[in-house]
């Protein structure tokens, strides 16, 4: 049984340990460092990414996150944990783990009344549009050379990627009951 963690310092991470024991992984919550000890993967929740990101530097999570990216961990990011793992944020300093080679813009789609839904085509989750949930979301404005683009809005603008083991999406899986985006996260864990 895969062991993830889910960082619980903020958020909607409990949302994320109910999708993850539905697909039969061992889901754990995880306030301190030592708790990454063990793990097979971790999840970054949505949330505010400026207090998320304190948090974790007040914890002393960032060297031990770091070292664990260096070595090809599996990570998840949504939202706020997308925002964490990109390499550069517009609006954020000072918080970011620099996992993914990806530019990122912190509620770029504006503030909580201007959430939405839409639906869209991921190909690695197959043919059946996922409907996704936008909640004060960022979304990608630039990709490194090793970035997949795993999602765009009609637009064209990318809302989920993939660079080796880490993968980010600016909407929240975890509020759907669809839960091939979290799939697709543990079939990267093996």
């Amino acid at each position: 049984m895969k062991r993830i963690g889910v960082l619980a310092l903020q958020g909607a991470f409990v949302e994320h340990i109910v999708m993850l024991r539905r697909l039969g992984a061992e889901a754990v919550p995880v306030r301190l460092p030592e708790e990454l000890e063990g793990l097979d993967g971790l999840v970054i929740p949505g949330g505010e990414s400026t207090t998320i990101g304190k948090l974790m530097h007040l914890y002393g999570f960032n060297a031990s996150l770091q070292r664990l990216l260096a070595d090809r961990f599996p990570v998840l990011g949504t939202c706020a944990g997308m925002i964490l793992l990109a390499k550069h944020v517009i609006g954020l300093k000072g918080y970011s783990l620099g996992a993914i080679d990806i530019k990122v813009r912190r509620n770029a789609f504006g503030r909580q009344v201007d959430s939405f839904e839409a639906d869209l085509q991921i190909p690695v989750l197959g043919d059946r549009l996922y409907r996704a949930v936008f909640i004060r979301a960022p979304w990608i404005e630039g990709v490194g050379r090793g970035v997949e683009v795993l999602a765009r809005l009609l637009d064209g603008k990318p809302v989920a990627a993939r660079e080796g083991n880490t993968v980010v999406a600016a909407f929240h899986p975890e509020l759907t009951g669809d839960s091939r985006f979290h799939n697709y996260f543990l079939s990267l864990v093996d």
